[in-house]
Formats: C-alpha cells, sequence, structure tokens
C-alpha cells in the first residue's frame, strides 16, 4: 500500500477541501426532552458538511460544500446557518418548493444530548429531501474539482444512504476527484435507520464497498467496519483497551489488504461509561503501520454528536498541514474531544486548544 501524499497545492486550488452531503436543520431540545420540549434550539449539521465547517472555523482552511436544499425559509435559514459557519455556498443547488413538502423538502433532525444513564438519541425527518434527490449530471464536477480545484474531497456513507441516486452522485464524484489528483476520503457513518427500508445491512455493504474502492482515505467507528463493509473484529469484546485497539489495527489492515487503493484508515475508539462520561482514542493504519494514541483521562461529554466528524477533521488537518500521522492522529483525537464539549453538530474549538490538548495541556483555566 502506498503512502499518503496530497498531489495537489494550496497555490494551484481553490479549495483545501469539498465536502458532499446532506445538511440538515437540527433542532435541540437543550437538557430537555424532545417528547416533552416546548422549545427548540436550531442548528446546522450533517456528518460530511461538519468536516468542512470544522476546517474552515477551527483549522482556517478553504471549505465548500456540494448539496442540496428546497428553497423556502427553512431552506434559507440553514443557508444563512451554512455561511455564519464560513463555508462557501456557491454550489448549494436550490430545489424549487411546491408549497406544502409533498415533492421535495429539508431534512430536519431532533437530538436529545442524554445524560449519564439516560443514552443520546436522535429523530430524523428527512424523507423526500432535496439532497436525497441529487442525480449524476447534476454537478460539473470537473468545474469543482478540475477548474476551481480542491486537495481533497470528503464524502461518506449518510449520503450514499439517502436513496440510489446519491450513491451515484457520490461514486461520480470519487471517480472526478481520482481523476484530478484530488485526494478521496470517505466516512462509513453506518446508520441502520437510513438503510432499512432501501435493503438493510446486506445493501449497506454493497454500496459501501462500491465506494470505498474508489477513496484514497476512510473513516469509521469501531462498528462501522462490520456493519458497512463486512469486517469481523476478532479477540475483542465490547470495550476500548490496548488489546481492543491492537485487533482493530489488525482489523484496517485486513481491510487495507482487500482493498488497495486504500492509503490511510482511521477510527475513533470510545468505550462508553455513561452517555456523559467516555473514553476516548483513535487508531489509524498507514503503510503497514499502526498509530494509536488515547485522552489520558475519560472526556466529559455535553453533546457526543459529531465527535466523530471532530476526529475526522483533525486528522485531515494534520495530514493537509503536512505533519506526521501520529501528531495528525493525535489532531484527530483532541478535536473529536473538544467538538463534544459544547451543543450542537459542529465544533467551536479553536486551533490553539486542540495543539494545547493535543500536546496533553491540562484543562485548567486559561487567563
Amino acid at each position: 500500500m502506498a503512502e499518503l501524499a496530497v498531489a495537489r497545492t494550496s497555490e494551484e486550488c481553490r479549495w483545501d477541501l469539498v465536502a458532499l452531503g446532506e445538511v440538515m436543520l437540527r433542532l435541540d431540545p437543550g437538557e430537555g426532552r424532545i417528547a416533552t420540549a416546548r422549545s427548540f434550539r436550531a442548528w446546522e449539521g450533517g456528518g460530511e458538511y461538519n468536516v468542512a465547517r470544522a476546517l474552515r472555523r477551527c483549522f482556517g482552511l478553504r471549505t465548500t460544500v456540494v448539496t442540496a436544499l428546497a428553497d423556502n425559509p427553512v431552506g434559507r435559514l440553514v443557508e444563512d446557518l451554512v455561511l455564519q459557519g464560513g463555508v462557501d455556498t456557491s454550489h448549494l443547488h436550490w430545489a424549487p418548493y411546491d408549497g406544502i413538502g409533498r415533492a421535495v423538502r429539508n431534512g430536519l433532525n431532533f437530538t436529545e444530548r442524554g445524560f449519564g444513564v439516560r443514552a443520546a438519541l436522535g429523530c430524523s425527518d428527512r424523507g423526500h429531501t432535496a439532497a436525497s434527490q441529487m442525480r449524476p449530471g447534476q454537478v460539473d464536477w470537473q468545474q469543482v474539482l478540475g477548474t476551481e480545484g480542491s486537495r481533497w474531497l470528503h464524502t461518506g456513507g449518510i449520503f450514499a444512504a439517502l436513496s440510489e441516486t446519491t450513491a451515484a452522485v457520490a461514486e461520480e464524484a470519487m471517480a472526478a476527484a481520482r481523476q484530478e489528483g484530488t485526494v478521496v476520503s470517505y466516512d462509513l457513518n453506518f446508520r441502520p435507520s437510513l438503510w432499512q427500508a432501501s435493503g438493510g445491512r446486506e445493501r449497506a455493504i454493497e454500496v459501501n464497498r462500491r465506494l470505498v474502492a474508489l477513496a484514497d482515505v476512510v473513516f469509521g467507528n469501531e462498528e462501522d467496519f462490520t456493519a458497512a463493509l463486512g469486517f469481523e473484529v476478532a479477540g475483542t469484546d465490547p470495550s476500548y483497551s490496548h488489546l481492543g485497539a491492537s485487533s482493530y489495527g489488525a482489523m484496517l489492515g485486513q481491510v487495507a489488504s482487500e482493498f488497495p487503493n486504500l492509503k490511510l484508515l482511521a477510527t475513533s475508539l470510545r468505550e462508553v461509561r455513561s452517555a456523559s462520561r467516555n473514553h476516548w482514542g483513535g487508531i489509524c493504519w498507514a503503510g503497514g503501520q499502526v498509530y494509536s494514541t488515547e485522552m489520558a483521562e475519560d472526556i466529559e461529554i455535553l453533546d457526543r454528536v459529531g465527535g466523530g466528524d471532530g476526529f475526522a477533521s483533525g486528522l485531515i488537518y494534520g495530514v493537509l498541514a503536512g505533519l506526521g500521522l501520529e501528531e495528525a492522529l493525535r489532531c484527530g483525537v483532541a478535536h473529536g474531544a473538544l467538538a463534544m464539549t459544547t451543543p450542537g453538530d459542529t465544533s467551536m474549538a479553536t486551533l490553539a486548544e486542540v495543539r494545547r490538548l493535543a500536546a496533553g495541556g491540562p484543562a485548567r483555566v486559561v487567563r
């Protein structure tokens, strides 16, 4: 397996990263429950988009999102939130709205944070969304990835699961990126609810295997490689331990041997002590070598949604910045941990905070 190298430079590309995926409106009841809430706070979020936003707001890179929204006030609210996050919207496709959402609409994601013994809870309302109706040929990838240019393309299993056509759009984008010399990353992000009406886990494995064959980098968590690709992690218990990390490293090597196109595989590692207290780490495989790191202490979690996206964006930053893989992995683990200390899907961390935590800095007050 070849080493991962970012062939395209900042000078020749308008974008450091292009994200392809759906952006939903997240409605958050704060400390309450969805079923008994009387008010919600609005955020934007989406697995692929969260990476682009973090790279822009925390790490200062140039990012754009390719997505679609229904042209109504809810869609314009999502657009406004994306603009506040600093992500470019010039590749946002607007679908005409029919007045009631019978033909096209915008996705909603209701999310409870969880606390202690009460697990976090998500309830999506995303059928017939504009993003799910995206089709091959709708996006001029030669313009986005060639003429404008991007060093990196990021998409994933959430977008691919929305419909038959979105999987085809992801395949089209990934193939175009490879032709342009753009690094392609794919986050498995397995969500059973998205696949249950379209063939379940068997269909998910079929689609994800087809798309992973076009990627340079694959992200996942402890469960994704089994649920989304069909690989088993042998010799582990559910907890994160050094034995577990070793077994996951062997599993990543097995994935790489079956997909020789892959240059880097990375997964966050989480042991859930409670909804608000987790042990957290990460592991990656590249060039036959396994690198792993973990937080010295358990982390306290305010909102776990987006932790994996924070991990991915921190690692991508490290690679784009030319850091060694060990340091890039530490950035990913640190940024993922920080992303879970604030509400909403998206990161509110600063680069200084990431560097400080990655270097082992304490949580004492900074004055």
